[in-house]
């Protein structure tokens, strides 16, 4: 476990799929679900090589078909920490025999995380190794405390987003794909209330590059949390039916597959590729008040 610290911020980053473990402020609040498997084992896995998940568990490319678990396989693998500074840290992964049974590709992908005053700066790099290219998709899925809500209590929960217009999500339910159309989200003047049921459709999935900043509002609609993100996609989700304490903000460079989707891997809708020896290089932020 590495442990990064300024006078506003702690957080603690495993080398098990170089997840964000921890965020604690000066007083030691904590803010990051810590990962109670009776609703939900894990608290901000990086989501790699998909996002979401595929129709049957399998894509197809260049005439081979293959299976993959939702989310891909780095949440799951041991990265390696590569470097450490008082402010940063980051940790690598690289392709190995076992990522080969699902995923053709060599590739290195690389998570730092960078603190700066009260924000955590969380930058993914995906450098690829191969002699053609790559097609990846990546995302992040950091889990929030709920402000005021203890465990048992009914969740209820604000949301604000940075685009106070009507607001368009799609519906990923169906064997974990998404539907056919395309539904309102419900905010009003870019706040949107929320309650268990509002994930009984799964994850309110929010696409087109409609929203850049999430803030996570306390009951009196001060943000405790704000995600900064420059994701075409972001997913909102808590488990329905739990009266699970957190909810997840999900910035994504990626999406689950369409109901029913037998295409070619590389025309995945939000798929990202990459030439031989290029590299892709993104960040969102999160602010802690």
């Amino acid at each position: 476990m590495e442990i990064l610290k300024n006078e506003q911020l702690q957080i603690q980053v495993s080398e098990h799929g170089a997840e964000l473990q921890s965020i604690q402020d000066a007083e030691g609040n904590e803010y990051l679900w810590q990962g109670d498997p009776k609703y939900w084992g894990r608290r901000s896995p990086i989501l790699f090589p998909i996002v979401c998940g595929l129709w049957d568990d399998c894509y197809r490319l260049d005439g081979y078909e293959y299976k993959m678990q939702r989310h891909g396989f780095a949440r799951d693998l041991d990265f390696k920490l590569i470097n450490k500074t008082d402010t940063k840290v980051t940790f690598a992964l690289e392709d190995s025999p076992e990522t080969h049974r699902c995923y053709p590709y060599r590739f290195m992908l690389s998570i730092t995380y960078r603190l700066d005053g009260n924000k955590i700066h969380i930058i993914w790099h995906v450098h690829n190794t191969e002699t053609n290219e790559i097609h990846f998709q990546i995302g992040g899925h950091p889990a929030f405390m709920i402000p005021g809500m203890k465990e048992g209590d009914e969740v209820k929960g604000t949301i604000r987003f940075d685009n106070t217009g009507n607001l368009e999500r799609l519906i990923g339910n169906m064997k974990g794909c998404i539907i056919p159309g395309r539904f309102d989200v419900g905010s009003k003047d870019g706040i949107w209330h929320f309650n268990e049921d509002s994930f009984k459709e799964d994850c309110v999935i929010i696409d087109k590059s409609q929203v850049k900043q999430v803030a996570l509002l306390d009951e009196s609609g001060q943000p405790v949390v704000t995600l900064d993100m420059k994701t075409p996609c972001v997913g909102i989700w808590a488990p329905y039916g739990k009266h699970a304490p957190f909810v997840c903000i999900e910035p994504w460079y990626g999406i689950h597959d369409k109901v029913e989707y037998h295409g070619d891997f590389r025309q995945k809708y939000l798929m990202n590729h990459l030439q031989p020896g290029a590299s892709f290089l993104s960040e969102y932020t999160i602010t802690i008040k």
